[in-house]
Formats: structure tokens, sequence, C-alpha cells
């Protein structure tokens, strides 16, 4: 059975409601990125960075898998499929997505400030004097600016793997990310799924650049791979 790799940023999760990385602008949600994703914005007040997150994580919790999510899970049908994400939603596991590997951490767990290794599920809102058991601040399981990206090693591994890469909604521009693709093996296919892509064909050997959204471009991919092996 082959195996897919399929790397995701922002642009896969936009169509379910969620904001993208940051605005044109280069504020997030009104702020200053380095406010709210960085361990010197954390130090300097961690009652902003928490409440940041809690509206995140409260709107996540409103809003749905889309049509690309759903439909990279019948890749599963017929191939060894395993997702990269830079998202920190749970989308592609509610989609039903079986091996997912998120690099930038997870918006539904939250981790002590003192051990990176305790982590907990969480659902509802952090708070100044919210513990772990060993007495340290709760704190977002997402991995900051400045911080290291502890399962890039690993995602590296998955993708040296892969025998079809398919990459969506993401700008190839946030690294070490985006040097994953830098990892394939020599000439096996690429497909890459942006409406506004940053990539072009003539960059590497076998890519297939689709300039579409999420929604349109996954469900192309998926009726091209799985008629290729019926």
């Amino acid at each position: 059975m082959k195996r897919i790799v399929v790397l995701t940023g922002a642009g896969m999760s936009a169509e379910s409601g969620i904001k993208t990385f940051r605005d044109a602008d280069g504020l997030w949600e009104g702020h200053d990125i380095m406010e709210v994703a960085s361990p010197i914005g954390w130090n300097k007040n961690k009652e902003l960075v928490l409440d940041f997150y809690n509206k995140r994580r409260a709107q996540l919790l409103k809003v749905e898998p889309n049509l690309a999510h759903n439909n990279l899970v019948k890749l599963e049908l017929k191939f060894e499929v395993s997702i990269v994400t830079q998202n920190v939603d749970d989308l592609h596991e509610r989609s039903g997505s079986s091996s997912v590997l998120h690099l930038h951490g997870e918006l539904l767990k939250v981790r002590s400030t003192k051990n990176e290794c305790l982590i907990y599920n969480w659902t509802k809102d952090v708070n100044i004097g919210d513990f772990a058991k060993d007495n340290a601040q709760l704190r977002p399981h997402i991995v900051w600016f400045g911080e290291d990206v502890p399962m890039l090693s690993k995602a590296i591994e998955i993708t040296e793997k892969a025998d079809i890469l398919i990459i969506i909604g993401t700008s190839m521009q946030v690294y070490p990310a985006a040097n994953l693709i830098h990892y394939t093996k020599s000439d096996i296919p690429i497909y890459f799924i942006d409406p506004k892509p940053s990539i072009n064909e003539s960059a590497f050997n076998n890519l297939t650049v689709i300039a579409e959204k999420a929604s349109t471009g996954v469900s192309k991919v998926v009726a091209k791979l799985l008629k290729e092996v019926s």
C-alpha cells in the first residue's frame, strides 16, 4: 500500500471558519504576533495571552470540519495516509483521519510551564491560578515563536517515507515546516493546493499546482488518486 503524506496549513481550515494565521496587516486578531505567540509576550502579559487562546478555543468548539477534511479521509481506503499539520485545531481528527501530527501544538491541550511533557486535554478557559500537577501555571500547548518544534524530527521521518506528497493551504513560508518538502524522495508526485500558490511547477519534479481553495482542490486530487488505484 502506497504512503501518502499530507502537509496542511491555515488554508485547510479557513472554510470551516477558522481565521488564517494573520491578517494582511500582519496582526493576529488585532494583536502583534509577538504579544500572543512568544515566550516574551507570555512573560509580559499572561492574562492577555490566556484570553487570546481562550477565545480561539471557544471558537474552535463551534465549527466543524469542511469538505476538504472529509475528503482526505477517503484516501485511507486505498492508501496509508499520514497528515502533518501546522494547524492547532482538531478538525482533521474530528473528520476521521487516523494519523495526525501537529507541528505547532494543539489548541485543545494545555501544559505545565515547568514540564513540557505534563500535558492535559482542555476544552474550557485557562485562567491565572490554574495549575498542573507540579503546581506550575498552565499555558496553551502551542509552539510559540522562538521555541523549539519538538515534533519536527518525527515529521521529517514521516515525510521521508512518502510515495505521494499533498500540500494544502500553506504559504510554504513558515519554517521549519516549509522545509519538509525537501525531505521527500526524488521524483515522487507532489500536489500543491492553494488559491494563491507560492511555488510553481518548475520548482520540483512531478509537481502539480492546483490554484484552488482546499475544498475543491482536495476533491480533485482525491478523486484522481483513488481512480488510479481502482
